[in-house]
């Protein structure tokens, strides 16, 4: 196996510079050219070092299927879409494969009854969101919003939030998360 050829594939397809790969992995634009040529073989800690700038594990970078100039997926089909075990809520994930995604944008339907949990969520990074049918409550902080068909929000996730669709007709939203934590 080719480790330089491997590692700008990689490197390329997260969409990554030499240098902001060098730059977050801690070491020296030099050291990834020189790896990415062949003109070292890096030790195992060395390759450990720069694939934390990605971020990788050893066994994703051994084991990740790449080809020189694979593009990732830029269109997703309805029918791609991964589904999210999440209750009574149906949760579709948009890009689950993208190598580098950084949020998490979800197709939500909140049939009557509906909600994320008796528990408050919390975690770190924002969210936003538009209701594209039917209406839904949003908690956050412990004010609480009724969203119309139409209306969006915009918060940071480490305020308590919580949805629910305490109405008799589904509702369906549109969301973003950052980071991505599916």
């Amino acid at each position: 196996m080719d480790v330089g050829v491997r590692l700008q594939s990689i490197r390329k397809l997260k969409g990554l510079s030499q240098r902001e790969l060098a730059k977050r992995a801690g070491v020296t634009n030099s050291t990834i050219s020189m790896i990415e040529k062949n003109s070292v073989s890096p030790s195992i800690s060395s390759l450990k070092k720069v694939l934390s700038g990605i971020p990788m594990s050893l066994v994703e970078f051994f084991s990740l299927e790449v080809e020189q100039g694979n593009l990732p997926q830029v269109v997703y089909k309805a029918d791609e879409l991964t589904a999210l075990p999440s209750g009574s809520v149906t949760m579709k994930l948009v890009g689950k494969a993208h190598p580098s995604r950084a949020i998490t944008f979800l197709d939500e339907t909140y049939p009557p009854g509906a909600d994320t949990g008796d528990e408050m969520l919390v975690h770190e990074g924002e969210e936003s969101g538009m209701l594209v049918t039917g209406r839904l409550e949003l908690t956050v902080s412990g004010e609480i919003y009724i969203l119309e068909c139409g209306d969006s929000y915009y918060f940071e996730s480490s305020k308590p939030h919580r949805f629910r669709n305490p109405f008799d007709a589904p509702a369906r939203l549109i969301s973003a998360t950052t980071p991505a934590n599916f």
